[in-house]
């Protein structure tokens, strides 16, 4: 039969308070960065822009909290930031 202490209880207890904090943060990421996407996609530069700023917002704020490892989100940002440099960058 498994001991059950005190400890075991509260670490359970917070692991699913961060779970469910880190699912609503990745969520609301990954819903700033369709926003960019959308706009990349529809050649809106002005939103795009708009829309990036505050994804790479986002992304910073993930990594501090420890949402997200900082690598993961210097390659999004970068990949994000690359799409609407060349949305600027060509003729329209």
């Amino acid at each position: 039969m498994a001991v059950v202490h005190k400890s075991t209880i509260r670490r359970a207890r917070q692991s699913v308070k961060r779970h469910d904090r880190n699912r609503a943060t990745l969520g609301a990421l990954k819903s700033l960065i369709k926003k960019v996407q959308a706009a990349v996609a529809e050649k809106k530069v002005e939103d795009a822009q708009v829309s990036l700023r505050q994804a790479t917002s986002a992304l910073g704020k993930a990594v501090t909290k420890g949402v997200m490892k900082p690598n993961t989100a210097s390659r999004r940002i970068a990949r994000l930031t690359l799409h609407v440099n060349s949305l600027s960058a060509s003729p329209s």
